[in-house]
């Protein structure tokens, strides 16, 4: 199981060298700003006419330790569209201690620590191995509405995770998510450098245009609740993938 861990470096390790990211920002027309507070960078540009933002820094969840990249699209989907894909042993790790925390009647941690696409483990429903297909050796997936995860993962987009997981180790986390019409994408990243950047970039952008493509077939249709009973999560403040 995985432990949650401190976000920050120790004093001795060294900082990575940030040389080469602007102007490979610049290369792509894209902006670079550099974050004074914690030595990380936000990158904004576009895929065609749809807005993204790169940003590497601290890691603002408890399950990457020291620096993260994150990704960014408001893609405007439905507000209440949940959804989410991650590695698997992320998955099973979050997912028993969510579990034990929960039956342990540790609800109150469990709301105000985990979170929120952690929670979403026991909220919604997962994709089954038969479903996932060669996915399910890497990654688990779970939606509100499972019927558009499905159609999400029926394009490029598997493929496209088949070959970014080749870059990480099995315990490397990894999440690519959905939220309040907002997609995410974050992973560990002590040592960001361009070729890096653009190949998870890469992904991203082929995420962007398949959720695109499948609000395109929703989008004369109603979309459906996830569950009538309330549920016994509290919805998070933030909700968002920062």
């Amino acid at each position: 199981m995985l432990a949650f861990i401190r976000r920050w470096w120790p004093a001795s390790t060294p900082k990575p060298s940030l040389q080469g990211i602007e102007q490979w920002a610049h290369d792509r027309r894209a902006q670079w700003h550099r974050v004074r507070d914690d030595g990380g960078f936000v990158i904004d540009g576009a895929h065609g006419s749809m807005p993204w933002r790169i940003e590497w820094g601290q890691s603002h969840r408890h399950y990457i330790a020291g620096a993260e990249l994150r990704f960014i699209a408001e893609l405007g989907l439905h507000r209440d569209l949940q959804v989410m894909v991650l590695n698997r042993a992320l998955m099973l790790a979050s997912e028993a201690r969510v579990y034990d925390e929960y039956v342990q009647g540790v609800q109150t941690r469990v709301d105000t620590q985990t979170p929120t696409e952690i929670r979403w483990l026991v909220m919604h429903t997962k994709l089954s191995a038969t479903e996932l297909g060669r996915l399910g050796l890497r990654f688990g997936a779970v939606a509100s509405v499972k019927p558009w995860l499905l159609a999400w993962l029926t394009g490029p987009l598997p493929e496209a995770l088949l070959d970014a997981a080749r870059q990480l180790r099995e315990s490397d986390a990894f999440v690519l998510s959905i939220v309040r019409g907002r997609l995410g994408m974050r992973l560990g990243m002590r040592d960001p450098r361009p070729e890096r950047i653009e190949r998870w970039l890469g992904l991203f952008e082929v995420a962007i245009d398949e959720a695109r493509r499948v609000a395109g077939q929703w989008r004369d249709s109603a979309l459906p609740a996830a569950s009538t009973r309330p549920s016994v999560w509290p919805r998070d403040a933030a909700g968002d993938t920062g």
